[in-house]
C-alpha cells in the first residue's frame, strides 16, 4: 500500500556530504504534510527528486542534540 505525502523544504541549512552518485546528506527545515516544520537529516538525490530514510527532530530535540554535541 502506497502512502501519499507532501513536503516543503523551507530552509536548506547544510550539505554534510556528497557520494559518487551525487546524492547529498543534508540538514534541512521541512514541513511534512502541511504540519509545522521540523529539522530533517537525510540523503537526497540531485534536485531533491528522491529521498532516503532519515530522521526528523523538533526544535526541542534539536536543541538537546546541539547541547550534547557542544559538551563533547
Amino acid at each position: 500500500m502506497s502512502q501519499e505525502f507532501s513536503y516543503d523544504i523551507l530552509e536548506e541549512i547544510a550539505v554534510l556530504s556528497e557520494n559518487t552518485k551525487g546524492w547529498t546528506k543534508e540538514l534541512n527545515l521541512i514541513s511534512w504534510n502541511g504540519r509545522p516544520a521540523k529539522f530533517d537529516l537525510r540523503d537526497w538525490a540531485p534536485n531533491h527528486e528522491k529521498m532516503g530514510k532519515g530522521i526528523t527532530l523538533t526544535n526541542e530535540e534539536f536543541a538537546a542534540l546541539k547541547e550534547t554535541l557542544t559538551k563533547m
